[in-house]
């Protein structure tokens, strides 16, 4: 796609900024890409990292000569925070699909939810989602999961620097978790679920960090929109 001249007042987009958006819930990442694209006139847009449509938080988009760090940015460490839900599995590892295998959590005690934590931190293998954008011969796997297809991926190293959970209203589960990239918290809601013996999903999940960039910092998709409006308005 060609670059079409632009407003005046939009030339920084053009050369190049790096922006933090608050990814709205039920927005996918490249949703926030078309919008930065449509109000900047910019046709050279990305996103350091994918979140998932259920998950809020922090998007780091890159324009023109910043796109090249789009790689450097995905690779920082970055925090989460939300809910696992305990008692239950989920096809997708959290709430795309209806929760089942329902289990008693009534023997779990607090000890045990918070002992549990400590076997996933560090660098340890993770099994992804089968419900994931991760592409065999070409296409994504979740297209194959959606069918019913039995997938099988193979474990992956990722390292996990934090795990806590900072509040338990049972059957939901209050969490913080550092980790690098290339890590599913889904997967995480999961294994640790299974860890518990009750079964586990992701419920909720909000990125607030990555690296020294803090979602504190960002546009929410609102406030980018009135920054534009207000720059090409003065410029007029």
């Amino acid at each position: 796609m060609r670059q079409k001249p632009i407003d005046p007042a939009l030339q920084s987009f053009l050369e190049g900024e790096v922006i933090l958006i608050d990814k709205p819930l039920g927005w996918t990442s490249f949703d926030v890409v078309r919008k930065i694209r449509n109000l900047t006139k910019v046709v050279k847009v990305g996103h350091a990292g994918t979140l998932d449509p259920l998950a809020t938080g922090l998007l780091i988009v890159c324009t023109g000569k910043f796109t090249k760090k789009i790689n450097e940015y995905m690779g920082m460490p970055k925090i989460y925070t939300g809910t696992f839900t305990i008692g239950a599995t989920t096809p997708t590892y959290d709430l795309e699909s209806a929760p089942a295998d329902f289990r008693s959590i009534d023997a779990i005690t607090e000890t045990q939810i918070q002992e549990a934590t400590q076997q996933f931190i560090g660098d340890i293998l993770q099994v992804p989602p089968a419900h994931s954008a991760i592409k065999r011969d070409g296409k994504p796997v979740y297209l194959a999961a959606r069918k019913g297809e039995n997938i099988v991926l193979e474990p992956r190293p990722v390292s996990i620097y934090d795990f806590t959970i900072t509040n338990i209203q049972l059957p939901v589960l209050h969490f913080s978790v550092r980790c690098s990239t290339g890590t599913y918290i889904r997967s995480l809601a999961h294994d640790y679920g299974a860890a518990l013996g009750c079964g586990g999903y992701m419920s909720s999940l909000r990125r607030t960090n990555i690296g020294s960039f803090d979602v504190e910092d960002a546009f929410s998709i609102d406030a980018f929109e009135a920054r534009i409006k207000s720059l090409t308005s003065l410029e007029g």
